[in-house]
């Protein structure tokens, strides 16, 4: 069982930075693909961007070069760095991991990954 728990949101005017961390239980963190995603008043939940346990990334097509995933394996924290957010970035922010997926899998759907944190809210001011 892994229990995540996110960290970081709040207010934050247009064209503001926020860091986004997600704090996770259990020993199978490293060897763990690690996502984040969104879900916007009446929209469904979205994918915004992914890690795997090797390093490689993914982003949404509407984030990519303004957010930035990294993870602290250390400290079993991934981290979402938000640059230049804009208005449409307003959502709640959830982080989500698959435990035992190979070096190179870092899935951008929300169905294949195992367990999900309680979400933290984004709020960005025009």
């Amino acid at each position: 069982q892994v229990q995540l728990v996110e960290s970081g949101g709040g207010l934050v005017q247009a064209g503001g930075s926020l860091r986004l961390s997600c704090a996770a239980s259990g020993r199978t963190f490293r060897t763990s693909a690690k996502g984040w995603f969104r879900q916007a008043p009446g929209k469904e939940r979205e994918f915004v961007a992914g890690i795997s346990w090797g390093g490689l990334t993914a982003y949404a097509d509407s984030v990519n070069g303004r957010f930035t995933i990294s993870t602290d394996n250390a400290k079993n924290t991934v981290y979402l760095q938000m640059n230049s957010l804009k208005a449409g970035d307003t959502a709640v922010y959830y982080c989500a991991v698959k435990p035992g997926a190979g070096a190179g899998w870092a899935s951008r759907s929300l169905s294949h990954y195992d367990y999900w944190g309680q979400g933290t809210q984004v709020t960005v001011s025009s």
